[in-house]
């Protein structure tokens, strides 16, 4: 994709909280990146968890900060306050040697220490919240920040922010380039004519969901002869799911993660995948027909939320976690690979879901912040459909 021009924003630095999921970081990287070409000098902070740490190693043009905060829980909060200090300590020494002039935060344990330190450097302070339900900390900062941006537009009404924009999700341009399936099976090094099934459990991968997929892979075989299947497990279950297609003797590229997310996502027909907000929107971006199983421990029960919208709108199937079988796993797959009517009609859906000017439409509000007046709450652009969610208990 060619890279656009922009004028040099007079705004210079800007810091990015991104860290601690894939679903944070990648993000993030995607409205950094935007930033970039509008002048800015960008500093991404992440944390010391493997996916973050293994995701910067290519990242080249942005300052990286590892700060250490660490995610709370029931037996931990005496280290989830001792890293949030010593992480506001952190961000407070490096802002203080290049002061920002805005700090965004995507979200998660991450994003409190640069908000409030950017604050204290007089910094404008912006929050992405990805999901359908946000969590504790963008709760939590909505009231102290310039600004929110949403995702799903119900979302909008659960923030106490003084202005919040619905824009969508970024997502990064390897996932907006085009690319027809036979290419980029043939650069994966598959058959280019036979159909894939795409297995992703999130950046940290999802046992149940390896479990599942490798109980119906036989069936799933048996029925579609030619069928390939791509299999990201996450770091734990690598060789176990390696040695159990083997064992199977199916064919399969099974790997912990894959960088080129968008290659392998052009290559699918289907995928079964967990519902976090950055893995739907890639789905959207790629319109990539889905069986998704919401993680049923995510805050608040977010994923389900999230995958519900698609459902209701007709860009996804469902299958809860704790009702999910192997025969109904196979059902779904099977129909959706066999009827290309179906797999249109959610591709169209899914099409109302993307929103490829996300980073950038992030990128130049927070610039030129304060935008219109009539351009608050809700801003036209990504075709979203307001969803009904129902009551949530939150």
């Amino acid at each position: 994709m060619p890279e656009k021009k922009f004028k040099s924003s007079t705004l210079e630095n800007v810091a990015i909280a991104c860290g601690g999921t894939g679903g944070h970081l990648f993000p993030g990287l995607a409205v950094g990146q935007e930033l970039r070409q509008r002048g800015c000098f960008v500093t991404l902070m992440v944390s010391p968890k493997d996916v973050d740490q293994q995701a910067i190693q290519s990242i080249t043009g942005m300052g990286i900060v590892t700060l250490p905060a660490v995610g709370l829980s029931r037996s931990g909060f005496p280290r989830f306050l001792s890293g949030l200090l010593r992480s506001y300590r952190l961000a407070t020494a490096c802002f203080a040697q290049r002061p920002p002039q805005v700090v965004l935060a995507m979200g998660g344990y991450i994003s409190a220490p640069p908000i409030i330190a950017g604050k204290r450097f007089g910094a404008k302070t912006f929050l992405h919240e990805s999901n359908s339900i946000p969590g504790r900390a963008n709760r939590w900062l909505a009231r102290w920040v310039d600004g929110a941006f949403v995702y799903f537009p119900p979302t909008a009404e659960m923030l106490a922010a003084r202005r919040v924009e619905v824009v969508g999700m970024p997502v990064r341009p390897q996932f907006l380039e085009p690319t027809s399936a036979g290419a980029a099976r043939a650069a994966m090094g598959l058959d280019p004519e036979a159909p894939v099934l795409l297995v992703m459990g999130g950046s940290q991968g999802a046992r149940k969901v390896n479990e599942l997929v490798l109980g119906v892979a036989p069936q799933l075989r048996r029925a579609i002869p030619n069928l390939q299947f791509v299999h990201l497990t996450g770091g734990h279950d690598l060789e176990s799911v390696r040695a159990r297609y083997k064992e199977l003797n199916l064919p399969a590229m099974v790997h912990s993660f894959w960088s080129e997310m968008g290659l392998a996502l052009a290559a699918a027909d289907v995928a079964v995948s967990r519902a976090g907000a950055s893995s739907l929107a890639e789905l959207a971006a790629r319109q990539l027909p889905a069986v998704l199983i919401p993680y049923p421990a995510a805050a608040n029960n977010h994923q389900y939320y999230n995958a519900r919208a698609f459902v209701q709108s007709g860009a996804a199937r469902m299958l809860p976690q704790d009702s999910a079988t192997p025969e109904a796993l196979a059902e779904e797959i099977m129909e959706l690979i066999r009827n290309p009517l179906k797999r249109s009609a959610m591709q169209s859906a899914l099409a109302d879901w993307n929103a490829p000017a996300a980073a950038g439409d992030i990128a130049e509000r927070m610039l030129h912040w304060p935008a219109p007046a009539d351009h608050s709450h809700h801003v036209p652009g990504p075709k979203l459909k307001p969803q009904n969610l129902g009551p949530l208990n939150v």
